[in-house]
Formats: structure tokens, sequence, C-alpha cells
């Protein structure tokens, strides 16, 4: 390991982090990965996606090691595609969630353990696909995510599975769920309400962005995670570097030794960060790694 590097292990975010606002893996980026690897950092990627939902960035940038996905609530291997570690949700919880999301007229996204389910997602909704927010049916065409539709929670057989509960909609309409779960279930579960990607401004609200919420166990997030994948590599987690830039990375961004924020970052994630990085577009990542091999963070 180089001489003046003060960490073992590197985690990155993907949306707003690695990935550009076109959604892509910059030259620069991939060659910052490559090289932190040659200096002996254990890289890996803290997402909010799902393993199917970022396979093909793994790809692209040489992820052998297992990754933190669904927002901390897995810890999986890119290439075996096995599950290493999750914090499933608790059956009456999710039952209680889902009946309360569903009522205020949402398709409710059920995200499941995939290594024991047949599909990622299980949506539940009345009408099924047809109740669908649109950028929620782009994304999941978009990258093929297996997904069933059913009128009920009672046709799941894998409801001890679950690592997620949300929907996605209009600002408008998932303000009033967030407020919804904010009432009745803020402590029972940890939760985000954030911007979605979207693939054209044109999907999104008139009125407002849209969003997404989700709701995870308690235990869920980014950092708890990465503290169980440290623990069983044997890396000391006072030697965690973090990057990121949005609700859900504020997490691993406090409790990091190294936590730095995207120049596109919220507010609340560069005041939860030791250190300010570029933005997406200008290869922010890239930059943070060569300051962190450099030693001069």
């Amino acid at each position: 390991m180089h001489s003046t590097m003060k960490y073992s292990m590197l985690a990155i975010d993907l949306d707003g982090t690695l990935l550009c606002s076109r959604g892509q893996v910059s030259a620069a980026n991939r060659e910052a990965i490559a090289d932190a690897r040659g200096h002996g950092l254990f890289v890996t990627i803290c997402t909010g996606r799902g393993l199917v939902e970022c396979k093909h960035i793994t790809d692209q940038i040489g992820q052998a090691e297992p990754i933190v996905v669904a927002g901390g609530s897995m810890v999986a291997c890119p290439t075996t595609r096995r599950t290493l570690h999750r914090f499933p949700m608790h059956h009456d919880l999710v039952r209680r969630l889902v009946n309360a999301l569903a009522s205020q007229g949402h398709a409710v996204l059920v995200l499941k353990d995939p290594s024991h389910a047949a599909h990622d997602y299980l949506v539940v909704s009345p009408t099924g696909d047809a109740g669908i927010d649109p950028v929620t049916r782009w994304w999941f065409q978009k990258m093929n995510v297996p997904v069933r539709y059913v009128t009920s929670l009672d046709h799941d057989e894998h409801l001890s599975h679950t690592v997620r509960v949300g929907v996605c909609g209009p600002k408008r309409r998932t303000d009033g769920v967030a407020a919804l779960v904010r009432e009745s279930f803020a402590s029972e579960v940890m939760f985000q309400h954030f911007h979605a990607v979207v693939p054209r401004p044109e999907y999104d609200d008139p009125e407002g962005k849209t969003l997404i919420l989700e709701c995870f166990d308690k235990a869920a997030n980014k950092w708890t995670a990465i503290e169980w994948l440290a623990a069983s590599r044997g890396l000391p987690i006072s030697g965690v570097a973090a990057i990121g830039n949005d609700i859900n990375d504020i997490a691993m961004l406090e409790q990091a030794a190294l936590s730095v924020a995207m120049g596109n970052a919220i507010d609340e994630a560069k005041a939860a960060a030791h250190k300010h990085t570029l933005g997406n577009d200008d290869d922010g990542v890239a930059h943070a790694i060569q300051q962190i091999l450099r030693g001069e963070w």
C-alpha cells in the first residue's frame, strides 16, 4: 500500500457520484478506481440500486469484490450474484406499511432478496402494472428488472425476504405518504424521501420533481452495511473512506474516517463530509481518489 495513504477501504456511491448526469462512468473515474485497487485499497460500491440494477456498472469497473446495494439493506457479490448479508424487515411491519401506502393510492414497491425470490420487486397494486408510476415503469424496463405484480400482499410467498418497501411518484403525492410514515412508523423504520433518477425532464411531474420514498429495517443503512463488510474482510472500520452526494449517503459520510461530498451534493451531505470534491460531471470521484492516494486527504 502507498506509504502515505491512511485508508484501507473506499466506499463509492453511484448515482450523482460515480455516475455522471448521463448515468455513465467516465474513463477518468474507471482509471482512478483501478489505481486505488493497485495501491491496495478495497473498493466497494454503495448504492440505493438493487444488484440487477447496477450490474452493467460493476462490469464496467471490473468490480469482483462485494458491494452494498438497496440502500444498505443487502451486501452482495456482483459476480456470483449471491446475497452475503441482509437486514430484512419484520413481516408484520411489511404488512402494515404496504397497507398504509396502498391506502394512499400508490402502487407499492416491495424489494426482495433475489437470492430467495424469483423476482427483485413485488409490486402491490389493485390495477396491476397499470397503476405504476411512469418513471418506475421506465426504470424497470431499462434495467431489465424481474418484477411480479399482485393485487394484495396475500399473494406474497416471500414476505420474510423483504428488505425495502417504498413508492415512487410526483412530489405532491409522495409528500403525503412521507408525512404518514413519519407520523405512524418513524420509531420502526429508517426512511428516506429523495429525488428519483429520471430519463428526461418531461418524465417529472409539472408541479415538482418525481420523488422516491423508501422504508427499511431500523438497522439498515449504508454505514451499517459497510461495517459488516469491513468486518467480514478483516478491515478496520477506522480505515474507511466514503464518497457520496445524497440523503442516503449521509450515514456513511457522518461515520467514515474520511468522508467526501461531491460538488453536486445536497447541502446535508456537504455538511456531513470532511472534504468536498468536484462534481459528478467533472470526474469528482477521480479527483478524490487522487487526493487519497497522494496522502493529501
